[in-house]
């Protein structure tokens, strides 16, 4: 008998049918005797419309109010669920996120978890039960409802599965795994059998939308191994663990495009001490998160100027403007300007480490198709680049064509 902590995403359970078809796979494990707990989304496209009613209500809605009403959303599947394995004469209780002993900070719409505490969960396991509980949730310590973010229910699936020591968690969506780029564009694209936390918390953030970037950091951190697998069919999934020697083997594990990046390019900026710490902390104190940086060498020894470039969420790019614009007077710089046409090319893998020439091969393939680098970044697993959003794709293909056939 296993202790399993399964996460069923949003196109999982976006239908009736669809989470009927969940309750007969939990069904599966529990008639084997395995101990189950089931974390779900809401049904897709409800969070959205629920940000569009409270949006038709007033433009900025309080947070403290969206988390109120957002937690319906999965408080809605989880009680479906819950009938649906009623209705195949499996015994199973639903809990919203507060009653399985998820406690958060109160950082309301993105909250962290600070504790679990599965008394209930595990009480309920050991009477029989099938816990459903709602992902995406918590509550502070003082009683308010909050919610993880974007993605939240994959870090309640492994952090529950932390919490309550489980042999196993998977987390279901509609792809068959981890695969090397995204197969709606790169259609030579191959899933892989497993793949290290550092690359999937490497893809997680640099645009594959397979999995929370926070979840991995937390799998991380608790040595949680967990599968990335289809609700849609039994193939096998793709395992996330720690790092081998056999990864080493494979020089680049996945391709990611990210399109969802805008860059903004100081010109003219003073080049003397504390004036990137003042531009970067207007940002940071905005809650705009900046990803890639490029600072020019000034030339200039009298009048020493510098140009500064640096990535945001396409989000943020409007924010960021502002911020940027009542800093003009205090930082006297020329002008500033924004681009969304930009998309970022990132190729990850632990092999990177121990091979040379990486990154030349990635110039040279880029070159070879006239394609423009803009903004470039590295780390010992990740080769970061800015290109023209209209490149993208064929960078991509280009890309994993060279380095994964």
């Amino acid at each position: 008998m296993a202790l399993i902590v399964q996460k069923y995403g949003g196109t999982s359970v976006g239908n009736p049918e669809r989470i009927k078809n969940v309750a007969a796979r939990v069904t599966k494990y529990r008639q084997q005797g395995d101990q189950v707990v089931v974390v779900v989304s809401a049904m897709s496209g409800v969070t959205d419309n629920l940000i569009k009613l409270a949006k038709a209500i007033m433009p900025l809605p309080s947070e403290r109010e969206m988390d109120m009403l957002l937690a319906t959303g999965e408080q809605t599947t989880i009680a479906l669920t819950a009938m649906a394995l009623h209705a195949l004469d499996i015994d199973a209780v639903s809990l919203t996120g507060a009653q399985a002993g998820i406690v958060t900070d109160g950082v309301h719409t993105k909250a962290k978890i600070q504790n679990i505490t599965p008394k209930q969960v595990h009480a309920l396991l050991d009477s029989g039960k099938v816990v459903i509980v709602a992902g995406f949730q918590g509550q502070t310590a003082e009683g308010q409802i909050t919610t993880l973010g974007r993605g939240g229910s994959d870090l309640t699936a492994i952090a529950l599965a932390a919490a309550l020591k489980a042999d196993l968690c998977q987390i279901y969506t509609d792809v068959d795994g981890v695969y090397t780029a995204d197969p709606r564009i790169v259609p030579g694209a191959r899933k892989l059998n497993e793949i290290s936390y550092d690359e999937m918390l490497e893809l997680a953030s640099l645009g594959a939308k397979v999995m929370q970037s926070r979840s991995v950091e937390f799998a991380k951190k608790f040595g949680v191994v967990f599968e990335v697998r289809s609700s849609l069919n039994d193939n096998p999934g793709t395992i996330v663990k720690e790092e081998t020697e056999s990864m080493e083997d494979v020089v680049i594990r996945g391709v990611s495009l990210d399109k969802n990046q805008a860059k903004v390019t100081i010109v003219g900026v003073p080049d003397k001490p504390g004036v990137a710490a003042r531009i970067f902390k207007g940002l940071a104190d905005a809650a705009i998160n900046v990803d890639m940086i490029v600072q020019n060498v000034s030339r200039n020894t009298e009048s020493p100027s510098t140009d500064l470039s640096f990535t945001v969420d396409k989000p943020d790019l409007a924010k960021a403007g502002k911020v940027i614009e009542t800093l003009k007077a205090e930082i006297a710089f020329r002008e500033a300007n924004t681009d969304e046409n930009i998309a970022k090319l990132s190729i990850v893998g632990v092999g990177m480490r121990s091979h040379s020439g990486v990154a030349a091969k990635v110039f040279e393939t880029l070159a070879a198709e006239s394609v423009n680098i803009e903004m470039i970044s590295t780390s010992e697993i990740k080769i970061s680049v800015i290109i023209a959003l209209a490149k993208g794709e064929q960078a991509m293909k280009a890309v994993h064509q060279v380095f994964i056939g």
